[in-house]
């Protein structure tokens, strides 16, 4: 049976980073990484609508060890999936990759301190099995099979073209066509401005709006600083500088929501004039960071709409007819192109399933440990990015801190870190994984997740000042990762 020291579920941006910082910190273990799809890059290669691109900064959604040298900063999917492409070539990562291997279920004995893994191959009913030492997943936070379905009413009444953008049709095509998107999130604001162009009229149809902040797609300030110092030391500089940036608005709003809200609804009354209705369309209910916001780079949807060729309707959908949708206020929206951009599906632990010594783990019923293990789950840990931050951010103090415990093991000769709740705390209040987050998208999963204590290293803190400094301490000083030899 094929054996590794380490096993990475996952070759998109989280993975091929994972691996990067395997082979530079623990070059003594040996890895794989298993991709369920036939190609590296992960969301960055399976969405392509048009106009996809990051909601971050890639300063910040790059990787610590590889500076983003490109002018935009607001970067399309393509020039991202060459980023993961160009560092999977640079560090030899690609050699290490098993494309077509999907993760079935992965069982944990310790007796042996071994995960063994039922591995699914392409075109293949039957499975194949693998060993490993620890199992590093980074397999994302979504279903890429099966997108969110919110049973639109009568849909099949439909008789025009229905996508989802995660299945975005090759030869789809808009000119001159009439074009409905549901949603108001990231994907339905890129979505709106990218089809203007060649579309009859964009409109997007959202239930409830959503806040929207707008910078520039170009950093001037990264790319005045990659003209007089070395690109390693402007990518830093910029790196540290957003990350203040990010933490001192997300800060700053939950300290004053009222003024938050007050200054981001200005900026849009600013960009579409006093004339348009812009407490209906863009004045959410909540305040500001009680779910993500959504960027919109170089103005482009508020252009779009200024030049008529798109609008935004907020109101509840009553039923889908034959040619568009009936909402409920009896308006009919004619649609030629419907585009269902309603958000994800959630998969816990990439949808396998889990024992330890022959018993089912339930990881809902486990405390989370760092935000990266659950207690009582030996040498296994699953990384899950910032919602209030760049994702990447925490993928690389995640891999730092998993790197140093592998070296931790090394040096004390043990084989097993489980991390075990004590007895003092068996009792303490617990929260949901992603706490004080209402985003449906994740409202849906997190009966599915583990929860999450009051105090650390039981808290999944989703700060990533605080995380950099808990992180960063000695792997054994909490007293509750429990190392041992078999």
């Amino acid at each position: 049976m094929e054996h590794r020291d380490v096993i990475i579920v996952g070759a998109g941006l989280t993975g091929i980073g994972a691996a990067y910082h395997l082979s530079d910190k623990c070059p003594n273990r040996s890895y794989l990484l298993l991709e369920s799809r036939q190609a590296m890059g992960g969301t960055w290669d399976l969405f392509r609508y048009p106009g996809i691109r990051s909601d971050s900064d890639m300063h910040t959604l790059g990787y610590s060890f590889k500076p983003w040298e490109s002018k935009k900063a607001i970067a399309d999917g393509p020039a991202i999936l060459k980023y993961v492409r160009e560092t999977a070539a640079e560090n030899n990562i690609e050699q290490h990759i098993r494309y077509g291997h999907r993760l079935i279920s992965a069982s944990w004995c310790s007796k042996q301190s071994l995960w063994t893994l039922d591995i699914r191959q392409d075109n293949s009913d039957a499975l194949v099995q693998m060993t490993c030492n620890f199992l590093y997943m980074c397999a994302g936070y979504y279903n890429y099979d099966q997108p969110h379905d919110p049973q639109f009413p009568e849909v099949d009444a439909y008789k025009g073209t229905l996508v989802h953008p995660q299945f975005w049709p090759k030869d789809l095509d808009y000119q001159d066509k009439q074009v409905v998107i549901i949603g108001s999130g990231a994907t339905a604001m890129t979505l709106l401005p990218a089809m203007t162009d060649k579309a009859k009229q964009v409109t997007m149809l959202q239930r409830s709006p959503t806040y929207v902040v707008t910078r520039p797609s170009e950093d001037w300030f990264a790319n005045g600083l990659r003209k007089i110092l070395p690109a390693s030391w402007a990518y830093a500089i910029t790196r540290a500088r957003n990350v203040l940036f990010q933490e001192v608005l997300f800060k700053m709003s939950q300290a004053f929501p009222k003024v938050a809200k007050s200054f981001f609804i200005g900026e849009v009354r600013k960009k579409l004039g006093k004339d348009y209705n812009v407490d209906k369309h863009f004045t959410p209910k909540y305040f500001p960071w009680d779910q993500r916001l959504c960027l919109v780079p170089d103005e482009d949807m508020f252009n779009a709409i200024n030049s008529g060729g798109a609008n935004v309707v907020t109101e509840h959908i009553k039923r889908f007819t034959k040619n568009g949708i009936e909402l409920e206020t009896g308006e009919h929206l004619e649609a030629d192109i419907i585009v269902s951009a309603t958000g994800l599906r959630l998969l816990v632990m990439g949808g396998a399933t889990f024992t330890v010594d022959g018993e089912a783990i339930d990881f809902s019923s486990k405390t989370t440990y760092k935000g990266l293990m659950v207690s009582d789950v030996p040498n296994m840990v699953s990384v899950f990015g910032y919602i209030n931050a760049s994702w990447t951010l925490r993928a690389d103090l995640a891999a730092e801190w998993i790197c140093r415990s592998l070296n931790h093991m090394s040096g004390t000769q043990t084989t097993k870190m489980v991390p075990l709740v004590p007895e003092s705390l068996k009792d303490m209040p617990t929260k949901d994984w992603i706490a004080d987050f209402p985003a449906g998208y994740m409202q849906r999963s997190m009966h599915l997740q583990p929860r999450q204590g009051d105090q650390a290293p039981w808290v999944n803190s989703q700060n990533f000042r605080k995380e950099r400094a808990l992180f960063g301490k000695p792997i054994d000083s909490d007293g509750v990762l429990h190392f041992t030899a078999v």
